[in-house]
This record gives C-alpha cells, structure tokens and sequence, in this order.
C-alpha cells in the first residue's frame, strides 16, 4: 500500500463514515472503479488475513477519536449520568437515559459484528454487492424524509404556510427539546435502532444513516436524529477497532504502519470537520443530497460492475 493509497482511502473514510453514504461501500467502490492495485485492496478484504484489514482498524480507531473528541462535553455527561444510574439503580435524568439508549442500542451491532461481521464482509465487500445496497441506502434515506414530513404535518398548525417559505426546521417541527439529542425515544426504541445498526454491516448501508431514519420515524428533528446518529456510531466503530489491534500490532501491520499512520490521520480530520459540517447543516439541510447521490452513484455502479 502506497501513502497516496492511505491518505485517499482515510479521508473517503473519515468523510463517508459520518456523511450517510456509507464508507464500507465507498471504500469498496471507489478503488475498483480506480482499478489496478487499488481494486486489489478491495479484494483482500475478504481474507482474514490481509494487511489491508490493519490498515482499516487504523481507520475506524481515528474515526471514532474523532467522533469522541467533537463531543467531548456530551459523552462526559453521559459517562457521569451512567455511572450514576448504576449507583442509585434507577434511571431519572436526561442524560442518565441516554447512556443506557446508547447501551442497548450498542448491544445487537455488537453481537452481530462479532459473530457474522467477516462473513458478511467476505459475501458482501464485493462492488455489485455495494453498489446495490448503497442504491437502497438512498430508498432509506428517503423514506427519512417522508417520516420528517409526517411527523410536521401531525404538528403543523393549521394555518396557511407563508410563500417562499423554507423547508427548515421551525415552529410546525414537533415540540421537543433541542437541547437533548433523544428527548423522546424509549429505552425500546433503542433496541429497534440497535437492529436496524446491524444493517451498516453491509457495504453500501450507512450506519449514520440508519439511525437518523430511525430517530426521524420517532418524532425526532433532523439536528437530533443527527447528534444521535453521531452518539450511537462512536462505541461500535471505537470497539470494532479495539478488538483488532493485535492486527494492527502484529504480523499483519509489518510493513505499513506507516501508511496506517498517515491514513488514520486524514481520517481523524476529515470526520472531525464533517461532524463539524454536519451538526450545522442538518439545522436545516434534509437528507435528500445525501440519497439523490446514493442512487445515482448506486445505480451508475450496479451498471459498471453488473454489466460491464
């Protein structure tokens, strides 16, 4: 692996994995349409023993720093509220119910990943594969927008909506609390989102993406689907990394620390500054861009690798 491999391919990931388009399936499609050597590393995935995979725990672990980092103060009250909820065995403040959301939510991606996670990814990690899960990403990230407006339309007052209006969050979103990013979601709902997380095992399926639809379907605005989208992807995209580092470390790593080093890096600052980009877009920007995109480079990659 060259350095202008680990640098392109870290920032593709520090980008997509937070944008809802997928990095697995970017990571896969975007070097077998460069060809040559790069479609190379899309191949090796499917082995366990590829240096290729050491080079992606460098990744995910910058991701999820990144992730971290940007919401040092939120993940801070959290700890705080979980270790408070385990001392006076009880669940009362906000933040209190966010940890143990963000518990159960992490658990069925956990076990999943464990368990199927290279399996999935020697059957799947494939372009035709990706390309078609990344076009019905875009169907997801549509029907997100189709639960938004929903949801307006049982709030909205009934009064006639000003010409040239935006379509921006406002007064006719449901009353909630933008100050919390899961005002309103059951500890059940968490054990929904955390199935549906197992979905972002697949290449092509967003796992921010995923959650943000499922947060939308339960009432919630786009800013808070987002910062809980961003919430939930850091403890299974951190652990996924943790649980590899002997890779990194070992045999596999011989030869390209290097290269992890510097793709890592364009990761870590791609991710920050597109959590950055993000939490202020999604105040007011929908998910459509995001889908348009999926289904157009989704399709156009099903008729690349299917066809030609």
């Amino acid at each position: 692996m060259s350095y202008e491999q680990a640098i392109v391919i870290g920032l593709i990931q520090g980008i997509a994995e937070l944008f809802p388009i997928s990095s697995l399936g970017q990571t896969v499609l975007i070097p077998s349409l460069i060809g040559g050597s790069w479609s190379q590393l899309v191949a090796q995935q499917a082995s366990s023993e590829s240096p290729y995979l050491a080079f992606v725990v460098g990744l995910h672990v910058a991701t999820a720093l990144a992730l971290i980092s940007f919401f040092w103060q939120e993940w801070l009250a959290v700890i705080k509220g979980f270790i408070t909820s385990l001392l006076n065995r009880r669940i009362r403040g906000d933040d209190e119910r966010l940890a143990w959301l963000i518990v159960i939510a992490t658990i069925p991606v956990g076990l999943t990943g464990l368990l199927l996670e290279h399996q999935l990814r020697t059957l799947f990690a494939k372009p035709l594969s990706a390309a078609v899960f990344l076009t019905l990403n875009g169907l997801i990230l549509l029907t997100g927008e189709w639960f938004r407006r929903r949801s307006r339309a049982r709030w909205a007052p009934p009064v006639p909506a000003v010409a040239g209006g935006s379509d921006s969050e406002s007064a006719d979103d449901p009353p909630i609390a933008a100050s919390h990013p899961a005002p309103n979601l059951r500890l059940w709902d968490a054990v929904i989102i955390g199935v549906l997380q197992t979905s972002a095992l697949l290449a092509g399926i967003s796992r921010d993406g995923v959650c943000m639809v499922a947060g939308l379907a339960r009432g919630l605005n786009r800013e808070q689907a987002a910062r809980f989208a961003f919430m939930l992807s850091a403890p299974p995209i951190f652990a996924a990394g943790l649980l590899k580092l002997p890779d990194l470390f070992g045999p596999l790593g011989n030869g390209i620390r290097p290269q992890i080093l510097a793709g890592s890096v364009a990761a870590f600052l791609t991710a920050y500054f597109s959590v950055r980009f993000l939490v202020r877009y999604f105040r007011s920007g929908s998910l459509v861009p995001f889908a348009s995109f999926c289904l157009i480079f989704g399709v156009l990659c099903i008729i690349r690798f299917g066809v030609f």
